[in-house]
């Protein structure tokens, strides 16, 4: 392919293939374009991705995924771009995958500081925050690559322990919980120490997760 311009215009050629524009139709073809990409410079993808992005002519989820699966783009990610791959973020389905494929795995390989993260966690951008709590999912998630990091984990969850965004409490017990896979007792301790501060949906969640293996035992709700 070669450029980015070329890229840009592969990326959005692939859409077409998809049979339909669910999700698994969709990462058929977000596979195959992966293949074909895999030569591709870490620079020319992730220009690519931006315009494809600016251009709103695919999924963020497809474009994240096509980034985080090329070979060497964790490493290519920072600051500057990771905040332009999320210029514009706008509801959970957005700011999940960003969290998961590309901020996440950015900060646990320490291709960003803490600091940068700290600051998502105080923005006045909800969608912001929630990238923040969910960025530390891939540090404690086996299946994304995260063998358990408390201090950076209990770092942002400190920052949003008092924010009653329902998008920030959601995602603030989702990274309670994915600790506790990890590190039990110190998700335990932390949750009694704090319960006065902590959304009484996260203590109750937690709770129930590290009591039963399930968020929501009553309806088998992992």
């Amino acid at each position: 392919m070669g450029d980015a311009t070329t890229l840009v215009d592969a990326i959005e050629g692939a859409m077409s293939r998809a049979e339909s524009r669910s999700t698994p139709d969709m990462r058929v073809v977000r596979r195959s374009l992966n293949r074909e990409c895999q030569a591709e410079t870490v620079e020319a993808l992730l220009a690519a991705a931006g315009e494809v992005i600016k251009r709103g002519k695919a999924p963020r989820w497809f474009v994240y995924e096509l980034v985080h699966y090329h070979p060497g783009a964790v490493a290519g990610l920072n600051v500057r771009t990771l905040e332009q791959l999320g210029e514009g973020l706008d509801g959970w389905g957005e700011t999940d995958p960003f969290g998961c494929y590309l901020s996440g795995p950015a900060w646990r390989e320490r291709r960003i500081r803490d600091a940068t993260v700290h600051k998502w966690a105080k923005s006045s951008d909800r969608w912001w925050r929630r990238v923040a709590a969910v960025s530390t999912v891939p540090l404690n998630c086996t299946a994304r690559g995260g063998t358990g990091d408390p201090r950076r984990t209990f770092g942002v969850c400190e920052l949003l322990a008092g924010d009653r965004d329902e998008m920030i409490v959601k995602a603030l017990s989702w990274a309670l919980r994915e600790l506790s896979t990890k590190c039990p007792e110190l998700v335990a301790t932390y949750v009694d120490d704090n319960h006065q501060i902590l959304p009484a949906r996260v203590v109750r969640e937690v709770r129930n997760k590290l009591n039963t293996g399930l968020k929501n035992p009553a309806n088998g709700i992992d």
